[in-house]
């Protein structure tokens, strides 16, 4: 075993402690108070396990933030190999309602400097995982053609504005809204 290789019982551990703090931070919302011995407690941790993982506190939201990112972007080719496109975007958005519930909650519990860097890290991956999702689209016909992963991460944005007792109502409705507006004009006419 590489010495550099962390155990199989260290991965599960960071596993489980990433896991529950995702959780808890989707329950606290972005106005919510995120207890690092509550999430130790809930991975099945001590605290010092906690903190072997991850020194700090924003150390395990950046995380939590960057595994979601990675899913996310993991998320748009995995759909694309077992649903139409349309589909696998519809899917894809509702994904995105959960990440963007969690991004609110580690911006609102990270110093500005630190969740502006994070953020603009992850729109290169995230433009590419929407540009390969309208790529496949486009080529079934069911996607407009005037459409760019820019305009797209500019539709979506509005989630970052929704109050927290709005969510659960309005998030995904929203996003079928944005999904209704990408959709390829019936009947072949020429989009706009």
């Amino acid at each position: 075993m590489n010495p550099s290789t962390p155990r199989a019982d260290a991965r599960n551990n960071r596993a489980r402690i990433v896991a529950a703090a995702r959780d808890a931070i989707a329950a606290a919302g972005p106005d919510g108070e995120l207890r690092l011995n509550a999430i130790a407690q809930q991975a099945g941790v001590g605290q010092g396990t906690l903190y072997r993982h991850f020194p700090t506190r924003a150390d395990l939201l950046v995380e939590v933030y960057r595994h979601d990112v990675d899913e996310l972007v993991a998320l748009a080719r995995s759909l694309l190999q077992t649903e139409a496109p349309l589909d696998a975007l519809a899917l894809w958005f509702d994904r995105v309602a959960d990440y963007a519930r969690v991004k609110r909650g580690v911006f609102a519990a990270l110093e500005a400097s630190v969740w502006k860097d994070l953020s603009a890290r992850s729109l290169g991956p995230i433009g590419e995982a929407i540009t390969l999702l309208l790529d496949s689209g486009r080529a079934a016909s069911v996607i407009r053609a005037d459409v760019d992963a820019h305009d797209v991460i500019s539709l979506i944005g509005f989630l970052t504005r929704l109050e927290e007792a709005d969510w659960d109502e309005r998030s995904r409705h929203l996003l079928a809204i944005v999904l209704d507006g990408l959709r390829a004009p019936a009947g072949g006419g020429r989009d706009r």
